[in-house]
């Protein structure tokens, strides 16, 4: 497939994807397939797709609905946590209000509990994740994706072969690889995009609800970035940033504009909306699916798991790969698990790779971004 629009217009598209998934979904709807929502990376959506649901990212990332949600949460709750239920409660999120099933994960206690308070007026199935990475926990994370794999059966009168998840997961390993393509353009140094253009096509493809047709537009969109490399069209030599931390979307992307307003430029996303959920692939081929669909859900290097060596892996491997200059994690206000995390980051960071590292903590208001900006600047300065 060609692209005849310019780069600008195709990122720019991409940033409207949400809004244009709110418009379609119902249209997905109308034609009778089954709608199933979710929140997390380690929600095993293959599961879902292997019974021809469309899959929905469900919305979580604004201070839009916090007044709502704090009616009945606590108010020095995490942001995307109050958000997520003041979007539930308020029917204000159409991929919510059309979500046949909300899938929830036992990720952090917050989590947990809204899920509880959720059931009350939506179905909502939750998967009981382990908190440790061992062969033990495998077994359980496997148990649970089989008990999804039966919920779906009885609760749409379906029945999901093991063929249907092998489709499935060669569809979305089709779907990782092309974004993956597409970030790793920022191997080049300079660099070929700047990182929100980047974040808007990474975080845009999570409203497709057509997984199948991901390659073709990532694959045209890398055809036309390398072409514009050659002919040297670049963003100039600036200060190579990686972003890790909690997820980034909606209110928060004000910490990647205020990394690149200041200087800098995002080269990787070690985050949910990045390397983490796109890196590891799912062997299609292998002699038990569902523990290849467990084993690849679990070995997600998120702030939950203790200990979290994958993490700092893949940290690791992106600081290496594109020659990072210095490390920005971005934590949530209450988000207690990266919070605490972070200590051990910036040793990583500053003691094993020898760059800087700078922690900035916000929610979802745009209060802080003055502050956001003054600290960034003197950070990018630094390098």
């Amino acid at each position: 497939m060609e692209i005849i629009k310019d780069l600008p217009e195709v990122f720019e598209e991409f940033a409207e994807q949400r809004k244009k998934s709110f418009l379609s979904i119902k249209e997905v709807k109308d034609k009778g397939i089954p709608v199933v929502g979710a929140y997390c990376t380690y929600f095993p959506k293959e599961i879902a797709m292997a019974m021809g649901a469309a899959t929905v990212s469900l919305c979580s990332t604004s201070d839009e609905t916090i007044p709502e949600a704090e009616k009945e949460l606590p108010k020095n709750l995490c942001p995307l946590i109050k958000s997520s239920y003041g979007f539930a409660k308020t029917d204000k999120c159409p991929f919510f209000y059309f979500s046949d099933v909300v899938v929830g994960e036992t990720t952090c206690d917050g989590k947990k509990k809204m899920y509880e308070y959720m059931s009350e007026f939506k179905d909502v199935f939750l998967m009981e994740l382990p908190n440790t990475q061992s062969e033990e926990a495998l077994k359980l994370w496997r148990s649970e994706i089989v008990r999804f794999k039966e919920y779906l059966e009885n609760k749409f009168e379906v029945t999901i072969t093991e063929d249907d998840i092998r489709e499935a997961v060669r569809i979305e390993n089709e779907a990782r690889k092309a974004l993956k393509k597409l970030y790793e353009l920022m191997h080049h140094d300079p660099a070929p995009m700047m990182g929100y253009d980047l974040f808007k096509v990474l975080y845009g493809s999570t409203f497709k609800h057509d997984r199948a047709l991901i390659p073709g537009e990532i694959d045209a969109i890398v055809e036309k970035v390398e072409k514009e490399y050659a002919e040297g069209k670049n963003v100039g030599k600036k200060p190579r940033i990686l972003v890790t931390g909690c997820p980034i979307g909606g209110a928060t992307e004000k910490v990647i504009k205020a990394i690149e307003d200041n200087g800098g430029v995002v080269v990787t996303y070690e985050n949910c909306g990045g390397a983490k959920a796109i890196d590891k692939m799912i062997d299609a081929d292998a002699e038990d699916i569902y523990d290849a669909v467990a084993r690849r859900y679990l070995d997600i290097g998120c702030s939950v798991m203790t200990p979290n060596k994958n993490r700092f892996e893949l940290l690791d491997r992106l600081i290496d790969e594109y020659k990072v200059d210095g490390v920005v994690e971005m934590t949530l206000q209450a988000c207690h698990t990266y919070n605490v995390e972070s200590l051990a980051i910036r040793r990583h960071v500053n003691e094993k790779k020898g760059i800087p590292y700078i922690n900035v903590e916000t929610d979802y208001s745009q209060a802080d971004i003055g502050q956001l900006n003054t600290r960034i600047t003197a950070f990018i300065e630094m390098l």
